[in-house]
């Protein structure tokens, strides 16, 4: 049987579990050698029975199934609801709940909401300390839910105020894509504490190229960046275009996000927004360049050396990445 290429396609194909072992032992070893993830030895025998494999050196742990050393380690859910899941939040545009999950793959609510943060990790682009240039983008968001949507408790204890001050701050910085060489926009967004000038502009050197044409807003924060950049500013309260000089590819990121999770996740708290950005960034990044399988794959091809624990998810111990 091929590859699924849709969703339909993907549930009846990982359906057989040999399928989906095979799936994903095709992109986690060159070959389909198995590597022990304890030893990293590359002589394991495949017991077809158990479905796992057995290392040829003796120690703890010889034993180990194709979760092992993966975002899904220690999980009892099977192999195609977790796959069923990765399908569906890679490729949803507006994102998907823990509730419909929970009733598609017929798992609680409370598992749902797990996997769901663990394939958002296994989603996160580590950008391997590289740089945007060419034409860029920069503007700063607030996320936070509507108040009318909380639970009366949960409004309590967030809302204590008027304005932004109850909310999170976001930047995003986009790159404009290229027509003529056939390029798309990328953006890279993170969580920052406020909107200060040392903040702003600490973001926007870390991810953007010296010398690269930086658009703005009026924001002070960005001011002493023209040294640096080709920096040109867009007054907002006068206009919002003035040929080339705009924000307008984020602000279109920012309604996607934001549509995202006043409809589908209604109030996301700010201890685990990251990873929602991580979630809109892959699919808004990959939206061109791949189809539904292409972004699938690409997510299960990153699965691999990334471990999320409940405790780690809920604020119990540090995060760490193994």
């Amino acid at each position: 049987m091929t590859e699924p290429k849709s969703l339909q396609e993907a549930i009846v194909y990982f359906s057989n579990p040999d399928n989906c072992i095979d799936y994903l032992a095709v992109r986690r070893w060159k070959n389909r050698v198995a590597i022990c993830p304890s030893c990293g030895l590359d002589n394991a025998k495949f017991n077809p029975k158990r479905r796992t494999w057995t290392c040829a050196k003796h120690h703890a742990k010889r034993e180990f199934s194709i979760k092992v050393g993966t975002v899904m380690e220690d999980s009892a859910i099977s192999l195609d609801k977790w796959l069923t899941a990765t399908w569906l939040v890679t490729n949803c545009k507006n994102g998907i709940s823990s509730y419909e999950i929970a009733r598609d793959v017929r798992v609680t609510q409370k598992s749902a909401w797990f996997m769901l943060h663990r394939i958002r990790l296994a989603m996160q682009d580590d950008f391997f300390g590289s740089k945007l240039g060419g034409e860029c983008e920069a503007d700063e968001t607030f996320i936070g839910g509507k108040a009318r949507n909380m639970h009366i408790d949960v409004k309590k204890r967030r809302i204590t105020g008027s304005g932004p001050g109850d909310k999170t701050a976001v930047i995003g910085i986009l790159e404009r894509g290229d027509s003529s060489k056939g390029t798309h926009s990328k953006v890279r967004t993170a969580v920052i504490p406020n909107r200060k000038k040392k903040t702003i502009q600490a973001e926007v050197k870390q991810h953007v190229q010296a010398g690269a044409a930086l658009y703005s807003d009026f924001l002070l924060s960005y001011e002493g960046l023209a040294s640096e950049y080709a920096h040109k500013v867009v007054d907002h309260a006068v206009e919002y275009v003035r040929g080339s000089v705009h924000t307008n590819g984020l602000e279109n990121f920012w309604s996607l996000l934001k549509r995202g999770i006043s409809g589908t996740y209604v109030s996301v708290e700010p201890f685990h927004l990251f990873r929602y950005l991580d979630e809109q960034m892959f699919r808004f990044n990959n939206r061109k360049d791949l189809d539904d399988a292409g972004r699938f794959n690409l997510a299960v091809s990153q699965i691999v050396g990334k471990r999320l624990t409940f405790a780690q998810l809920t604020g119990k111990v540090g995060e760490t990445s193994n």
